[in-house]
């Protein structure tokens, strides 16, 4: 995994924005995610391209179409590598305060 792109690709609302949208239904064409996009398919072809190179992103072509669909397993990675150990913690505590307080 490389997690420097996909902390690149995270960092800005605009991708994050498309994540979503891919998120809510997958296999969209560019012009289909430029719908609720204020921007030019231009730049939104840039985004898309950092995406795909965070491997957020995969493209499959369909005649002349080219649909983009999210990819969950970088953010996977980046969920077991950084977020989850925080929450071990977290969870831990409040396993341990729910004993205390129910007495066991």
């Amino acid at each position: 995994m490389h997690a420097d792109d996909v902390f690149k690709a995270l960092g800005d609302l605009t991708r994050r924005r498309l994540l979503d949208l891919l998120y809510e239904q997958n296999g969209q064409t560019l012009g289909q995610l430029c719908e609720h996009l204020d921007m030019t398919r231009q730049s939104a072809t840039q985004h898309l391209g950092i995406l795909e190179a965070a491997n957020l992103v995969s493209t499959v072509r369909r005649g002349r179409e080219k649909l983009h669909f999210i990819n969950p397993v970088p953010l996977h990675e980046v969920y077991e590598r950084w977020v989850r150990k925080f929450e071990q913690q977290r969870l831990s505590l409040l396993h341990d305060l729910k004993r205390e307080l129910e007495g066991e």
